[in-house]
């Protein structure tokens, strides 16, 4: 292959990504801002001279900035990784339609334009036949029309003997957890209903609202899918990601989606994980999606499926989905896949070249006190030895042979840790073995010692795939 891509991300995912242009014979661009200069992602790299490679931006939010170095080192492509622009469809299309084109690596703007605003993808879901979370989609500005949903949505949840029953309120035009408020019972509703459409019109300029109902008792389960732009779409399989912070962050991840070796559930797993890769391809092929990206479902205890929202990128767990693949026999590079689909190439294989066997677990290593809301801890690293054997992997940025200072302009990730093995009940295991092999030293800006969650990640493997 041919090309330059410049990897518009930091830390592991962009050590990941290098090594997949590596993979592929591509050359590379990395940017960095000063609080990451001793991040390995800009060590292994160039600074300076005839060969730079490492180009040093003022954020990685500026998109000036990093289009500016791709012009200056003559690349081609520009790969978001997650988070920062990798589900930003303005970015997307500016990349792609400019006086000098570049490819976006990840779906076509339009897709991810699309997908990205949950209300239309509720919308298409529901015409589509694929289950929603019980509620409204589109936003309602009367109060009355209001009520008579959130009537309903209490009038179902009877039925269904629900021991807590609730509706959320939410400002349509809100996201990241902002402007949402939950009601138990209907004569709250008038009151609640108002706070939250009054917030809206304030915060967002629009008034709108979301009426759903409110689920708790449920898991939290993701499909992977690999698309390419000659048609093609197959699955990964699925995974769980149930196992989260206070803040809805992801700590420990598995898959598959569901195990009989951990919890004895009310209903068919085999048949419920079959049911969400279908809506999920369904979806896919409707929408003509055509790079890598993860559908995410929410499965209560009776073991209903409902879509939760689509992540038109690369997700942290994506080799969670790999280790128990097999393609020709080998787990499958979804980096390496992405960046290849994405630069034009037909995908080279069909949904019954993949095997599906044993079970894998990430766990996300990061320096936070969980015992206090998993509060960040920010200090120096002295120390950082974690093991590697044959059936693990480790990614992170922070090296091992000198003292790292974790940048506070950024989460406090570490590294992320998978194993692998022939059941679930091995993994755990393995999964054990690694947290008691792994040392992590280092001390804050008052000499105390740093703050990680290996013990949390220890304490949490028996609740994996469970309700």
């Amino acid at each position: 292959m041919q090309g330059k891509v410049l990897i518009a991300n930091r830390g592991e995912i962009a050590i990941r990504i290098m090594e997949a242009c590596k993979d592929l014979g591509l050359e590379y661009v990395v940017i960095y801002t000063d609080a990451d200069r001793d991040s390995e992602h800009v060590q292994r790299n160039q600074c300076s001279g005839p060969d730079q490679n490492a180009w040093r931006v003022t954020s990685y939010t500026d998109p000036n900035d990093i289009l500016a170095v791709a012009d200056h080192t003559g690349s081609t492509a520009i790969h978001p990784g997650y988070g920062f622009f990798s589900e930003d469809y303005r970015f997307a299309r500016r990349v792609t339609i400019r006086d000098r084109p570049l490819t976006f690596i990840g779906p076509s703007w339009e897709v991810i334009r699309d997908l990205g605003d949950k209300i239309n993808t509720k919308r298409v879901a529901n015409k589509l036949g694929i289950p929603t979370i019980p509620g409204t989609s589109a936003p309602i500005y009367n109060e009355m029309e209001a009520e008579e949903i959130a009537q309903h949505i209490f009038d179902v949840q009877k039925d269904e003997n629900e021991s807590q029953p609730a509706v959320l309120i939410k400002a349509a035009a809100g996201g990241g957890g902002m402007g949402i408020e939950e009601v138990t019972r209907i004569e709250q509703f008038r009151l609640v209903y108002r706070q939250v459409q009054n917030y809206a019109k304030r915060q967002f300029g629009d008034g709108g609202v979301l009426i759903e109902q409110r689920l708790r008792d449920y898991n939290h389960l993701e499909v992977q899918l690999v698309c390419s732009r000659h048609d093609e779409r197959i699955h990964f399989g699925s995974r769980n990601c149930t196992i989260q912070s206070t803040g809805r962050q992801k700590r420990i991840e598995a898959a598959p989606g569901f195990h009989a070796s951990c919890f004895d559930y009310d209903f068919d797993a085999d048949k419920v994980l079959d049911s969400v890769v279908a809506y999920s391809l369904k979806l896919a092929d409707y929408v003509k999606y055509d790079n890598v990206g993860t559908w995410e479902w929410i499965v209560s205890r009776r073991g209903n499926p409902y879509l939760l929202e689509v992540n038109t990128r690369i997700q942290v767990e994506n080799d969670v989905s790999a280790r128990i693949s097999y393609l020709h026999s080998k787990h499958p590079n979804l980096l390496r896949e992405q960046i290849r689909l994405a630069l034009g190439e037909p995908m080279g294989y069909q949904q019954n070249d993949v095997e599906f066997r044993g079970a894998s677990i990430e766990l996300r290593i990061v320096a936070e006190n969980t015992q206090r809301d998993f509060a960040p801890w920010i200090g120096t690293i002295t120390r950082f030895d974690l093991p590697h054997y044959d059936w693990s992997a480790v990614y992170t940025h922070v090296p091992n042979d000198r003292p790292y200072p974790i940048p506070s302009e950024y989460d406090p990730n570490l590294a992320l840790a998978l194993v692998w093995g022939d059941d679930m009940n091995q993994a755990k295991e393995r999964a054990l073995e690694l947290i008691r092999d792994s040392t992590i030293e280092g001390k804050d800006s008052s000499g105390g010692p740093i703050i990680t969650n290996l013990d949390y990640l220890r304490e949490n493997l028996d609740r994996l795939l469970t309700f």
